[in-house]
């Protein structure tokens, strides 16, 4: 698994030809607070009973609070066959701070 801190992610984005799903495994009260624009909402609860509707073939970038819950899921998708996961280190709250400084912190 791929670990990219938020400004890493930043310009791995604006690089990227194809664009990775950015999984958001956040409560819906956290997503609803702030997020990624674009990003899919499967909270971390429900990956197991969801999974078949992401993309096995695609990258994806998995994003948390902090980077945290993010890890576990990414290593969750990464047993479970999926090659291209990349997990957001420090999380929604990191991008506050290192890219989006008007998105809001919790």
């Amino acid at each position: 698994m791929q670990q990219l801190s938020p400004t890493q992610l930043k310009n791995h984005l604006e690089a990227s030809e194809r664009q990775p799903v950015l999984l958001d495994v956040r409560e819906l009260w956290e997503f609803d607070t702030c997020h990624l624009e674009g990003s899919l909402h499967i909270p971390m609860g429900e990956i197991v009973n969801r999974i078949d509707e992401l993309p096995d073939d695609e990258e994806i970038v998995v994003i948390c609070h902090h980077g945290i819950r993010s890890m576990q899921v990414a290593m969750y998708l990464m047993h479970n066959g999926f090659e291209k996961v990349i997990n957001l280190s420090g999380g929604v709250d990191g991008w506050a701070k290192e890219v989006d400084r008007d998105m809001p912190l919790y």
